[in-house]
């Protein structure tokens, strides 16, 4: 699905009063008359809270004090987003900025601008030092964070009650849970979202939950290692193939239908982010959450994600983009975006803030979790194809007849491949 979100009058530079400290200062051409595009993700859940609102009312804010540069955002849904910029890139018309998935690849081509050549220096050293490293390829930052999460496991109160449950702490006692749920008709004991839409997210949990993960601890990938092995295998024996996961085999179960069956009071449990929270309070679902659990206590490790900011050299306006960048990474601007879709503010003065509020309460324990999350392998230009690959094909290791350590092989020959193409 695709929104276009058109200026009605004009922006451009100088949005904080900075133009004098950018680091691309000087080198943009002239200011006016410029058009800037930017293609960006959809975080609402409908018409209702897309992100073209909050693009809108954000470019709105901007024009009214800068004539000279136009902006121009279209927003897509996350099922179309990355494919559309490459579609874009490869056609030869890249956007100026893209807000999408993944940046590492682009990078590596030599399309992007530094993080350096574009931000003032307040605003790049304001970002939160574990996403800024996530963000760099040769140690050089090319990926600015937008946004961030973690994730903790969510329960029905109700449906617990119920049953006489406590909150799990370990696979085992999930299981069990899950048993008890689905006797009483739960329709998803236990939601396992493995569809296209975002299935790289639950795999990594899930990984992380069992030890292990998509990379060492030196960052080469061991996809197929033991413990992922035995990770995939457990859920395959001891959750789908028991039925405790509904209706909706796991391969075709996407993240967006999981949270709407949470919300509808349908799920009993399920791995979530913060947007999930407001989702099930505005259909009076009453939840708890937990930290997730692992095969033998609480995970060692949590999810931490985090999407990204990336500018494209092709159409230069070097000066114009960092400025309403900058703009954009205002502490004002961030709190905005992270109170409207509930997730974390990817700046330390926006961070603080949110820490530090009585409104923002809720957030705090993801927030607590993001400085010791692990992110997924974005600096590495391999990901890419590798979570392209795990979308497509992570839901049959749980499938019936379904072989864990042969679809986690194929994944890491994928890996290897992607990274000898480097």
């Amino acid at each position: 699905m695709q929104r276009r979100v058109r200026t009605r009058t004009i922006a451009a530079l100088s949005a904080l009063g900075l133009t004098g400290v950018l680091g691309g200062c000087g080198a943009g051409g002239d200011s006016s008359d410029v058009t800037l595009t930017l293609v960006a993700a959809d975080y609402g859940t409908g018409e209702a809270d897309s992100s073209e609102k909050y693009w809108a009312d954000l470019v709105e804010r901007y024009e009214t004090d800068h004539p000279g540069v136009r902006i121009d955002v279209s927003v897509y849904s996350w099922n179309d987003v990355d494919r559309k910029v490459k579609e874009m890139v490869d056609a030869g018309d890249p956007p100026d900025m893209a807000q999408i998935g993944a940046y590492a690849d682009y990078a590596a081509e030599g399309r992007l601008y530094r993080a350096g050549d574009l931000l003032s220096i307040p605003v790049q050293a304001d970002f939160l030092s574990q996403l800024s490293a996530a963000g760099e390829v040769n140690s050089v930052q090319y990926g600015m964070p937008f946004a961030a999460s973690t994730r903790v496991l969510f329960y029905n109160k109700d449906l617990f009650a119920e049953a006489g449950l406590t909150p799990p702490k370990t696979w085992d006692e999930l299981a069990a849970n899950a048993e008890a749920l689905a006797a009483r008709g739960v329709t998803y004991p236990y939601a396992l979202p493995l569809g296209p839409e975002e299935a790289q997210a639950e795999t990594m949990q899930w990984l992380l939950s069992g030890d292990g993960g998509y990379t060492d601890l030196a960052g080469t990938y061991g996809i197929d290692s033991t413990e992922n092995v035995e990770t995939f295998s457990w859920l395959r024996d001891e959750l789908v193939g028991k039925g405790l996961t509904g209706p909706v085999a796991p391969g075709k179960l996407d993240r967006a239908k999981a949270f709407e069956a949470f919300a509808a009071g349908d799920v009993g449990m399920l791995n979530g982010h913060p947007s999930l929270m407001e989702m099930a309070e505005k259909k009076g679902v009453e939840f708890g959450m937990v930290p997730t659990p692992g095969a033998d206590g609480a995970s060692p490790a949590t999810l931490g994600v985090a999407d990204w900011m990336m500018a494209f050299k092709e159409n230069g306006h070097r000066d114009q983009v960092g400025d309403f960048l900058d703009f954009v990474y205002s502490e004002e601007n961030v709190l905005d975006f992270s109170r409207e879709y509930d997730l974390l503010p990817v700046t330390g003065s926006a961070s603080r803030t949110m820490a530090a509020s009585e409104r923002d309460k809720d957030l705090k324990p993801f927030l607590d979790q993001l400085p010791t999350s692990e992110l997924y392998p974005v600096g590495n230009t391999s990901w890419a194809a590798v979570n392209a690959a795990v979308k497509k094909q992570i839901g049959k290791a749980v499938a019936p007849g379904g072989s864990p350590a042969g679809v986690l092989g194929t994944l890491q020959a994928t890996a290897t491949r992607a990274e000898s193409a480097e």
